[in-house]
Parts: C-alpha cells; structure tokens; sequence
C-alpha cells in the first residue's frame, strides 16, 4: 500500500509512456462496464469459488438447502415471506395461482444465493460481499416482476386497458429520451424550478468566487441570535436540498427560530476545475465564507453545520481550527456526514484499489466524474426501488410515480473535479486517513479529537450513502460534548424531515466528556425513540449554545468588499 501522506501524483507510480496510453483504453473500456472494475468483480469472484470448491462440507450443505427449497415450493405452509423492504410482490395479485408460486421459487433462489454467498470460511470480507452484491444485482434483473408474462400487475392492467398502459408507457420512454438527450427537464420533473418554487428562502449572495457563492439569508424575526449559521453542504449535490419548498425547507426553518443562517451554494465544475483538490474547498469554500461572515456579523462565533460530504470538509476544517488555535466556531453539527470510513456500507463495494485506480482514469479523461456515473453507482445500492420498480411502473403500467421536490432535486445533479475526488476516495475510503491521523492541512496531520466545540451529530436509520453506525464513531474520534441523533428515513429524507412529516421518529443522547463508550446498539437500545421531527431539537440546542438574542446583522459589508449581489438562490445553482 502506498503512504497516503504522499501528495497524490505520487500514489500513482509514474510511467510517463504507458500511462496515458493505458488511461485512455481503461477510460474506453468503462463505458462499457458502467465505470465499474471487472478486475475487481473477478479477484472477488475467484476468491469465494476458490474457497467454495475446496470447501466438500460446505457444498453438501448448499446441497442439502437447495433441496429442501424445492420441498418447501410444494409445501406452501413452508414458503418465505419477501421482507417488509421488498415491495415487489405486496400486491393482492401474487396471491393468486400460478403467480404464487413464481414470486416464491423467487424469493427461495434469494434464500438460497444469500446463504451460498456468506461463505465459505477464509473469503476477504470485502471479495464476499462484493459476491453477495453481485448475485443479488442479477437476480434483481431476473426478478418475475420484471417481465410482462409473469407480472400479475402488468397482465391485469393490459387486459383492463386493452394494451393502452403500453402505449402510455412507450411515450413516457419517449419523453425520458427526449429529456436524457436534451440534458434538460421537460417532464413531470421540469414542474419544480430552481428560485420559483423550490430554492425561494429570501436572500441575497454576499461572495463569489471560483468555486462558490456564499447566500445570506433575510432575518423574518425582529431579533436573531448574534452566533450565524453556516451551512456547508456536499458539493456532491446542490445545495437546496436544504431549502426545497417552502414548507420542508430546514434554511427557512432556521431563519424562522430567529438564526442569522448563510449557506455555499457549489459551483458545478468543467473540466476546466479539475486541478481543484479537496483542500480548495475548505480554503475557498468554508475559510473563505468564515472570513466573510466575520465581516458581515462582528467577531463572534459561529455554528458550523457540514451535510454528508460537506461534514466530512467541515470536521476536517474544525480540526485543523483546533490544531491552529483558531476559536471562531461555537458548535459544530454534521449531518449524515462519516470521519471514519472503515464501515462506509454498500459503497465500498465501489471503492477498493481497482474500482479508484478505474475511476482515476476516467476522470483524467474527463477533468470531472460525471454525475451520471455517481447516479449510476447510488441507485444500484437500491435497485429495486430505484431502477426496476420505476422502470415496471412507468414503461409498463404506464404510470408515473408523482414526482415531489425532493426527487426533482435528485435529478438536478453535479460533478466532481478530478483532483478533489481522486484525493477523497484515496485518502478517506482508501486509507481511513483523517480518522487515523494521517491526513495533513497545510502540510501538517490534523486529529478530530483536536476539535473544540461541541458536536451534533445525526445519522439516519436505512443510509446506504453514510450508516448511522459509521457517523455514531464520532464517539471514538473525539472525547468532547457530542449530542447524538438517529433519526427515521434515510440519507436525504431523513435530514428533510420538517415538523408535520407523518410518522417520523428519532432518538436524541447526549456523551458528555468523561462518559464511557457506548456501542451503537447499546445507544440505540438505551435511547427512547420520540415522534415527530429532530429539527425543533436541534434548534433548541444552537439556542442553548448560543447568547442573548440581538439586533440582526445587515445583509453584506461592502465598506469590507462584502456588497449584497444576485438574489438567493445566486447562479452557480443554475449550472448544468
């Protein structure tokens, strides 16, 4: 393994010659594996048949349970029943004959490459699970579901529509072509419009520069805190995830609870940004916006708030502040944001040795990774939900599902630079470097346990992107006050989780410093769950680490060279 100390043109060994050459061919050769590394499904592959054939015990009890599957399919008091996260077979339809019966030899040939793929004893834990991920991807492509002559569902609506859901389904694939070609949103998802209807909190840009804008928001309270807000979210994504209608907006909420709040609108980079590391960021991205705010508000601190990616930047940030000295932070939140990646989920599967060397050459083509590559990368890890249950409703039934802001949101995607990325999966996925004290800024290593406010952090229950356990080692990381939240949902709907959402929950506990460690488990099992949303806690505890309320601050310094420019939400939000 290469030291991740290094700067990163030296992880590669340089083979001026070959390299280029090698790039290009790997580049060719992923458009048409979907940017995903053959090298690295096979080594997994051979890991696990290597084992499995020198493994006789184990292939008698594979036997043994393939045929005691078959027994169970003609022994209906014995079939499975799909988990409550499976909701292809829910239908009343599949009950009936002989529809039961193909949904259950289904879900037993599931039971059965489930069990097949957890072993044999001495398999890596990551080639076993890149197996098991594999064979559940292409039973998924097989499912009954799929197929119009063993789906109960599509036969009953063609028969009742006389073949009209098929018509309606063909034209709704030509309008995802025409959308998909045009690389505009002309569809159900062109009815929420950036600054219009979602992105509409009042406000105004106080910065600009290469990378981002930083928004001021308007105060709508006579008096607000005099701690701000900011809010770094992940450039990964744009940022008015965090202020969608105005009714599930959290910036409009914060704004309401009489917060002074700004937040970094993104640039959504070209090729022309690929030299833009990850340290570009915090220094243009989050210092750049501190020194701002210290301008606009006076020399008060501030509350940090960082959302997945953009956490990860913050708790680095907050800990080289730490190291240096440097006291403008009052508190610092992250939300669904990791600082150990040792248990990432789902999304190691795509991040080992050959996945990133892969994607380091595909982006040395391009300048950037594409946003349809990350897509491509987040909606296997939910392939049901979001590639084939769609795909049956829509070009089948000729439905469409309704298309709220949040999913409009999904749509509106980014990309990433080059550099930035290739640092990040080397030196976060790869090697675990800013949980383990390797990471430098500015040439220095920085520690999280050098952070000196108090933390918040909120995991959500069903993340693939970031699990709740992996962001609960905030624990082990720093010893400091960290407020902890579980809440329901997952990576973006359980962040937007407004006051009124019907049947949210969570968990709030508090570590105070000198408590022992509690397991995540042991937490979770000790902390009562609480209905309703975690946004009004978690005002309530900026509230409580912050002063007396005071008069709220003007809108941009331009004495400093801070004047109000373009209104919220600015223009790099309106790059695509």
């Amino acid at each position: 393994m290469p030291d991740s100390t290094v700067p990163l043109d030296r992880v590669r060994p340089p083979t001026p010659a070959a390299d280029p050459f090698d790039r290009v061919l790997h580049t060719l050769q992923a458009r048409f594996t979907g940017s995903l590394s053959l090298q690295s499904l096979a080594l997994a592959g051979l890991d696990w048949w290597l084992h499995l054939a020198n493994s006789p015990g184990r292939q008698l009890e594979l036997g043994y349970r393939a045929l005691d599957n078959w027994s169970r399919l003609a022994d209906p008091s014995r079939w499975l029943t799909a988990p409550p996260q499976d909701h292809r077979f829910q239908s009343e339809a599949w009950a009936e004959p002989p529809f039961d019966s193909i949904s259950q030899a289904f879900l037993l040939a599931e039971d059965w490459w489930r069990e097949a793929t957890t072993g044999p004893a001495g398999v890596a834990r990551s080639h076993r699970d890149a197996v098991g991920f594999a064979a559940r991807q292409m039973l998924d492509v097989v499912a009954p579901s799929n197929f119009p002559g063993t789906n109960p569902e599509v036969l009953h609506a063609t028969a009742r529509q006389m073949g009209g859901n098929f018509v309606v389904g063909f034209q709704n694939l030509l309008q995802d072509w025409k959308d998909l070609r045009s690389g505009r949103r002309d569809g159900e998802f062109g009815r929420f419009k950036v600054g219009e209807n979602v992105a509409v909190t009042p406000g105004r840009v106080v910065l600009r520069n290469e990378l981002m804008e930083l928004i001021q928001y308007q105060p709508t309270t006579a008096q607000v805190r005099p701690e701000p807000i900011l809010i770094v979210p992940a450039w990964i994504m744009k940022y008015y995830i965090l202020d969608l209608s105005p009714e599930n907006s959290l910036i409009r909420f914060l704004v309401a609870e009489g917060f002074t709040v700004f937040c970094i609108s993104w640039r959504n980079p070209g090729a022309e940004l690929r030299e833009t590391g990850f340290d570009d960021y915090r220094r243009l991205g989050v210092l750049a916006a501190l020194k701002a705010i210290g301008a606009i508000c006076g020399p008060v601190p501030v509350h940090a708030c960082g959302y997945c990616l953009g956490g990860t930047l913050m708790a680095t940030t907050a800990a080289a502040m730490g190291r240096d000295g440097d006291d403008r932070l009052a508190s610092l939140t992250v939300l669904a944001a990791q600082t150990d990646f040792t248990e990432a989920g789902e999304l190691q599967l795509f991040t080992d040795q050959s996945q990133v060397s892969l994607l380091d050459d595909v982006m040395w083509s391009q300048g950037y990774l594409d946003s349809s590559q990350m897509a491509g990368a987040f909606q296997m890890l939910r392939s049901n939900d979001l590639i084939w249950s769609r795909l049956i409703k829509t070009y089948l039934l000729g439905e469409r599902e309704p298309i709220n802001d949040l999913a409009a949101w999904n749509a509106d995607a980014t990309r990433l630079p080059y550099r930035m990325h290739s640092e990040y999966l080397h030196h976060m996925f790869l090697h675990n470097d800013l949980a383990e004290g390797r990471f430098t800024v500015e040439g220095r290593p920085v520690a999280i346990g050098e952070i000196r406010p108090p933390i918040f952090a909120v995991g959500t229950e069903t993340d693939h992107v970031s699990p709740w356990r992996s962001v609960y080692k905030i624990h082990l990381l720093y010893q400091g006050e960290v407020t902890f939240v579980l809440t329901s949902g997952g990576h973006n709907a359980g962040i937007v989780s407004e006051p009124g959402h019907p049947r949210r929950h969570f968990r709030i506990g508090c570590r105070t410093p000198g408590r022992p460690y509690l397991a995540p488990e042991d937490w979770q099992a000790a902390t009562p769950e609480q209905p309703g949303s975690w946004w009004p806690s978690w005002a309530a505890w900026l509230a409580e680490h912050s002063g007396p309320s005071t008069a709220p601050p003007p809108l941009g310094a331009p004495e400093l060279g801070y004047p109000a420019l373009d209104a919220a939400p600015g223009t790099y939000v309106h790059e695509r």
